[in-house]
């Protein structure tokens, strides 16, 4: 299989190449867009802000959300989560919007949550072999999905609950780091492949 990992140049992708390489995967960086969405699947990684990903997602945004739409698997990783969704308070400008909902800031006294946490999850074959999950998080947003059904993991941080996972069709979303995560993410990352090659 051939995965599109894009590129919004911020961060380092290492740890996500090397989990998908483990996996079986040909991973390709790019920040082409239409040379992402002709690979087999496409990764969306977590590192940067809101902003500057709609930037690099430019013009592309409705290609991007037919694509997905249309059935190309694709792994949203904390911001590449959040881009799935319309808008966020972090800044301007408008996501892929394949899911209804907003971006919030975290309520909580210690922003960002930064380090381990547990998840919950529901009965997603994204899960599978990695229940009793501790996740990795890095993050100051959450994204608050409009549908109901869509969410597949939740997290507590000062006692207040939100999403961790989402999924719509062949597109799945985790708030937290899975590359990062331990043997149990980087089993996540191997199922989406899994399911992915179906």
């Amino acid at each position: 299989m051939k995965i599109a990992l894009y590129d919004y140049g911020a961060g380092n992708l290492h740890s996500l190449g090397k989990a998908l390489e483990s996996g079986g995967a040909e991973e390709m960086v790019t920040t082409d867009w239409d040379e992402a969405l002709a690979q087999d699947a496409l990764v969306l990684p977590g590192v940067g802000a809101f902003g500057a990903a709609v930037r690099a997602l430019g013009d592309a945004g409705p290609r991007v959300k037919e694509a997905l739409e249309g059935g190309l698997p694709c792994l949203g990783i904390c911001l590449g989560m959040q881009l799935f969704f319309e808008t966020s308070e972090e800044s301007e400008g408008r996501g892929i919007g394949i899911l209804p909902g907003r971006v919030r800031k975290l309520k909580a006294r210690r922003v960002p949550q930064m380090g381990w946490n547990d998840v919950e999850t529901a009965d997603d074959p994204l899960f599978r072999g990695a229940e009793n999950l501790g996740g990795y998080y890095a993050n100051s947003f959450v994204c608050e999905p409009e549908v109901p059904g869509v969410a597949i993991a939740w997290s507590e941080y000062e006692d207040k609950r939100f999403v961790a996972g989402v999924r719509t069709g062949r597109v799945w979303g985790l708030q937290f780091h899975p590359e990062k995560s331990s043997a149990k993410g980087v089993q996540i990352v191997h199922n989406f492949l899994d399911e992915a090659a179906r």
